[in-house]
């Protein structure tokens, strides 16, 4: 009797069949384990987000149009954003390498809920621990970094950096939040769909860089990513000492729309398209494509 060795990536109707299997250890997952891996994911975007804004920042001070001071990183604006989102791969590499529970790629167990696999009340258990699990690793992660003062590196540009991203995303109307979320999520899960084919950690890697790097470039809105950004640009604009403004020369009043109440504004339609994205566009699909049960 001989045993078939496969070097070849997993065909999409297998990748199915392990995606229901992944998604059934998931839902299983005792609480505190679950929520633990999902405090360890938030941080983990929340170290993507962190190598992105360094990358976005520039050195070189100009004037917007609207008389606001940004940095301008002297390189193509599709250029900086690509450099943005290959850097911003670092988050999801760190959990799906090395092991953790992020709401966003967690909307997959659609695939093992659909198949009977797991009950709803299930599915819903492990989405609501992991992302109260991600939202503490994510904000965790922004108090360490303002505490840090790295918002002080480049001459504050890095401060001024996440202080014009949190910005835009508080001043989303909800129909864009949720478009944006849907899109995002989408490619989020298509990343992890194809990491179900990986024979090796560098297919997993290789999977991951192309649909993260994507969705970043074009700006579409993760939830999980914003539980860092805009947190980090809300104690930069709250605590922030003078030396800071005085870098930028800008005051707190310019950021007078970055408020925890558009904290929540964004978070959740960007949640709902989150979940639209991965939960129907991706996870339902496959489904229905390769473990849909056929009359014959």
């Amino acid at each position: 009797m001989t045993t078939e060795i496969r070097i070849d990536a997993l065909l999409p109707a297998e990748m199915a069949t392990r995606a229901e299997y992944v998604g059934v250890r998931k839902a299983e997952m005792p609480a505190l384990a679950m929520f633990t891996l999902a405090i360890l994911a938030g941080a983990f975007i929340a170290m993507g987000a962190i190598f992105a804004t360094t990358v976005a920042a520039g050195g070189m001070a100009v004037k917007a149009a609207d008389g606001a001071l940004v940095y301008n990183t002297g390189l193509p604006y599709g250029l900086t954003r690509l450099l943005t989102g290959v850097v911003f791969c670092l988050g999801l590499v760190l959990v799906i390498v090395g092991g953790a529970e992020l709401f966003t790629g967690n909307n997959l167990i659609v695939i093992a809920w659909a198949s009977g696999k797991v009950t709803i009340r299930a599915m819903l258990r492990n989405w609501v621990i992991v992302y109260i699990g991600n939202f503490v690793g994510s904000i965790g992660t922004a108090a360490l970094i303002f505490i840090s003062q790295q918002y002080l590196a480049g001459n504050g540009s890095v401060g001024l950096t996440a202080l014009n991203i949190a910005k835009a995303k508080v001043e989303l109307d909800f129909l864009p939040a949720v478009s944006l979320g849907v899109l995002c999520n989408t490619l989020v899960c298509l990343a992890v769909w194809m990491t179900f084919s990986a024979r090796s950690t560098i297919d997993k890697i290789a999977a991951v860089i192309f649909p993260i790097a994507g969705f970043v470039a074009a700006g579409f809105e993760h939830s999980i990513a914003n539980m860092y950004f805009i947190p980090v640009a809300l104690f930069i604009k709250d605590f922030a000492g003078n030396e800071f403004w005085s870098k930028i020369g800008l005051a707190p009043t310019d950021f007078s729309t970055l408020t925890w109440g558009g904290f929540l504004n964004n978070l959740l339609p960007v949640t709902l398209g989150n979940i639209i994205g991965g939960a129907v566009l991706v996870a339902a699909v496959y489904w229905a494509v390769f473990l849909r049960p056929v009359k014959k």
